[in-house]
């Protein structure tokens, strides 16, 4: 399976060089200087880019096939998910409300969708700005469509150049050629058996490639999610994946209805641990060596916050976060309130590295579902009645699941919102 990665990677950047710098179409006309430093921008913003065809790459074998839907869906030889092969990573309007958001309907899809949502978020609000962007928050949160489409194509790059520690990577793109056939070892599903492999060990190689091709991870019905989960997986390795869940009957689409948290910690960390805590915790007893559980190893730029709740009505201590994840290097959550996937975001990069930014401030709540609310969140309990815990309220167990998500965070800290309690 293996690609020679110079040559893969220098492909694309080389084949985007070559097509901005022939003319089409006029075979008597003769490019000069200055027609080839001349920027033609389109007249339909919806229309970025040619659907270049996929070219080159390494075909997939039958033995990487049925290992991957082994690793994702526990099994090569029965029909996937169908979710899986019909949702893309689409943009809401950018002309209308909540343009900066991902949509997709409730299914095993939003927690990755959601991981790439923070990641858009991330990009849009805190990445460096050029002289043609608005500096308010509010309007940043407003992309136009060229806006939207850089922002996924740098999350999606992020996300595989992280797992692949800043060194390599690899993307998975499917072609019309069928690579693997029906056999006793794998069913075909339509899209794994027509993948090729792109190997890269250069950031701005892989941003080219990913941008150049970014339509097929745009398409609606179309396999986006699966070809950024199937990218992070193999740029892990399938071998690695299946260690970090530490269970080897495990399996990535294992239990829960809008996805694995172990999806998530790969996309956010690089590593599929179901763990949340920090560093490493040896688990044993009198009659078994500890045996090491791997958590979170360091911090991330996009954080995850978890609230769900035991059927005692106590909160699952073993499932929630360590202050890695808590508090990530800049204002962005993912968070999974009672088996609900959402993005939690403030607009301050200097939220969690200032004390006074912290005590009151608003926060964004967004899903993939169309959900969104703002709400304020006072953290001055302890220097004013009225900002302690609500009137009426001696504690928190009548709380909205989404407040109790945020007090895992800012513990017995006021919030309000207007309108409904938020949906998660």
């Amino acid at each position: 399976m293996s690609t020679e990665s110079g040559e893969t990677s220098k492909g694309p950047k080389n084949s985007e060089k070559h097509n901005q710098d022939s003319p089409s179409g006029v075979s008597s006309h003769r490019t000069t200087k200055k027609d080839k430093e001349r920027v033609i921008y389109p007249r339909n913003a919806r229309v970025m880019s040619q659907r270049n065809p996929v070219i080159g790459g390494t075909p997939i074998t039958e033995e990487l096939a049925a290992e991957l839907r082994q690793v994702v869906f526990g099994c090569s030889v029965s029909a996937p998910k169908h979710e899986w092969l019909r949702t893309g990573l689409v943009f809401r309007d950018s002309d209308q409300e909540l343009g900066y958001g991902l949509k997709s309907p409730r299914n095993g899809t939003r927690g990755l969708l959601s991981v790439v949502q923070g990641h858009i978020i991330k990009h849009l609000l805190f990445e460096k700005r050029g002289k043609d962007q608005h500096p308010r928050p509010d309007m940043m949160l407003k992309p136009s469509r060229i806006r939207q489409i850089e922002a996924l194509w740098t999350a999606i790059a992020d996300i595989l150049w992280r797992i692949g520690e800043k060194s390599k990577c690899s993307v998975v793109l499917p072609q019309d050629l069928v690579h693997v056939p029906h056999s006793h070892k794998y069913l075909q599903d339509g899209i794994t058996e027509k993948l090729n492999i792109f190997e890269f060990t250069d950031l701005e190689d892989l941003q080219i490639f990913i941008k150049r091709h970014i339509y097929i991870f745009e398409d609606d019905p179309g396999p986006g999610a699966l070809l950024v989960l199937y990218s992070a997986i193999l740029t892990r390795g399938t071998h690695k994946v299946k260690t970090d869940m530490d269970n080897e009957k495990a399996f990535l689409m294992a239990g829960a209805e809008e996805g694995s948290h172990c999806i998530v910690t790969l996309l956010l960390t690089g590593r599929a641990t179901p763990y949340l805590h920090n560093g490493v915790v040896y688990v044993g007893d009198e009659d078994h060596y500890a045996m090491p559980q791997f958590g979170i190893l360091s911090r991330s730029e996009v954080g995850f916050l978890v609230w769900d709740e035991c059927p005692d009505g106590k909160v699952e201590e073993s499932r929630q976060p360590g202050s890695r994840l808590k508090t990530p290097s800049l204002p962005v959550w993912v968070s999974l309130c009672a088996g609900h996937y959402g993005v939690l975001f403030n607009t301050n990069r200097e939220l969690l590295r200032n004390y006074h930014a912290e005590r009151r401030f608003d926060l964004h709540y967004y899903t993939c579902g169309g959900s969104h609310s703002l709400l304020t969140v006072d953290t001055r309990y302890n220097e004013d009645e009225v900002c302690g815990k609500q009137a009426g309220r001696e504690d928190f167990s009548t709380a909205p699941p989404l407040e109790k998500l945020i007090h895992t965070k800012w513990e017995d800290a006021h919030v309000r919102w207007t309108g409904q309690a938020p949906v998660a």
